[in-house]
């Protein structure tokens, strides 16, 4: 049952909750989060929140049943939101346009989460110019299975390949199974060459460590921690610092000195004990604005590394295709003339009609384990694979298992697929029944020609990083 509003004056401005009681958070240690709780956390936590996203067009990550229930994101200014929220004229890869919510002051992050808003995914520029980003992101995302050690290695040599270019990075956990980089520049330069620059410090720091960092943008090639260059892509975003994350603990990403970075625990991090943090150590994060440095000496490591036979990268499947840019097609799916093997159809699961690869053929030893509604649905399902296939585990890399976020009508469903290429073939199980078995599109009547089942669906714009979690 619904409870009475509630209304809270946040920098001047009344801020009605309706159904303040109402649970967000029902698995947080302790207490459940409610509605309440989170408007408040955020209204707490506001100025510091203010330096990652303040002026910044903004998506708004929505969980309006609770972070247990299915999100969306919001990048249009809602239906009736107040008169004095501010907004910002921006232009989408496709061309297409929108005004976007603008974070100004506590107001508006208040608001915002008033529409069960848990994260904020701000634009990496100001609302007075769209088109320069003022703010070079680094999304480490590691495979499954790398140990959380691995980031912070990673972090640490991130942390030295910025600085030997002038750049000064600040590191925060982003409050699920990675950590982000952040580093002011000055806003000189379009997306293209933020993403450039971007991609040429994601190489270096691939370079140094390559047993351990990729930057290989397509799934079934990566391995260890994959340094996603395209957040730096106009309309990716990734959650700022302070947004909350739609797991059960409620977990914070949370700004980090350098020195906390080598044994940092991210589940410490939660919406009960980040204001406390704050009010103890202050902020790590807020002098990010007194260091915009400048890219030069990144676009003269991108030219020796183009020199070097190194090109332009993959972008997501939904941007216009750049020039110099590689087949956009995953490796096992990709023509090869000279292949005197064109590989075969893997077959579909009993019961479904739409196999690993859809219709399309394939030389890998590909298997579907599971289509479930929710990440943690899929993974366990995994789990129940493997305990019946032990032959198999230990021979799976961590790239051989690939998870798929996937558009389903209005919310992303989760595809796990695993490569045998790695397993003997004696051991190779055959196709069995999905571990778990959930249709996005059921009740939906589509003429025969037009069922998702012919094909698999398209992933989700998101694929291949962390966020724009």
């Amino acid at each position: 049952m619904a409870t009475a509003a509630e209304t809270l004056e946040v920098g001047g401005r009344e801020i009605r909750v309706t159904n303040p009681a109402k649970i967000y958070f029902p698995d947080a240690p302790g207490d459940p989060i409610t509605k309440l709780d989170l408007v408040r956390y955020w209204v707490e936590v506001a100025n510091a929140a203010l330096v990652g996203c303040r002026d910044r067009p903004t998506t708004l990550h929505r969980f309006p049943d609770g972070a247990a229930g299915e999100g969306f994101y919001q990048k249009r200014l809602p239906k009736g939101a107040p008169p004095w929220v501010e907004t910002a004229l921006i232009s989408f890869p496709s061309g297409r346009t929108a005004e976007m919510p603008v974070m100004t002051d506590a107001a508006h992050l208040a608001w915002a989460s008033t529409l069960g808003c848990l994260e904020i995914n701000p634009w990496p520029v100001r609302s007075g110019d769209v088109d320069h980003p003022d703010e070079l992101r680094f999304d480490l995302d590691p495979m499954p299975e790398i140990p959380f050690e691995w980031v912070r290695e990673i972090a640490m040599v991130t942390k030295d390949v910025l600085e030997e270019h002038g750049l000064v990075g600040f590191p925060k956990t982003s409050g699920k199974k990675g950590i982000h980089v952040n580093a002011r520049i000055r806003p000189d330069w379009t997306f293209t060459e933020v993403r450039r620059a971007a991609l040429a410090l994601a190489r270096e720091v691939e370079r140094r460590v390559p047993e351990m960092a990729t930057t290989k943008w397509w799934k079934e090639e990566r391995h260890g921690v994959f340094l996603d260059y395209n957040q730096n892509a106009r309309d990716r975003t990734v959650a700022s610092a302070y947004s909350v994350r739609p797991v059960q603990d409620a977990r914070v990403s949370t700004p980090l000195a350098w020195d906390e970075v080598p044994k940092v625990e991210p589940e410490l991090f939660t919406l009960r004990t980040v204001p406390d943090r704050l009010r103890s150590v202050g902020d790590p994060g807020a002098g990010i604005d007194d260091h915009a440095g400048t890219l030069e000496s990144v676009f003269e490591l991108s030219e020796r590394q183009e020199r070097e036979g190194q090109g332009e990268a993959p972008y997501p499947p939904h941007f216009p295709k750049a020039e110099g840019e590689p087949v956009r097609a995953q490796p096992s799916r990709r023509r090869k003339t000279a292949a005197p093997d064109k590989g075969s159809v893997p077959p579909p699961a009993p019961g479904k009609t739409s196999g690993p690869t859809g219709r399309r053929r394939t030389k890998m030893p590909l298997i579907e384990i599971a289509r479930a509604e929710t990440e943690r649905e899929a993974k366990e399902g995994l789990e129940r694979w493997k305990a019946r296939h032990p032959e198999v585990a230990p021979h799976l890399e961590p790239a051989d298992v690939m998870v798929d976020s996937m558009r389903g009508r209005s919310t992303t469903w989760t595809r796990i697929r695993v490569n045998l290429r790695n397993v003997p073939e004696a051991d190779r199980p055959k196709q069995e029944a999905l571990e778990v078995d959930y249709d996005p599109w059921e009740g939906i009547e589509w003429p025969k020609d037009q069922s998702p089942e012919t094909s698999p669906p398209e992933p989700s714009p998101h694929e291949g990083g962390d966020s724009p979690s």
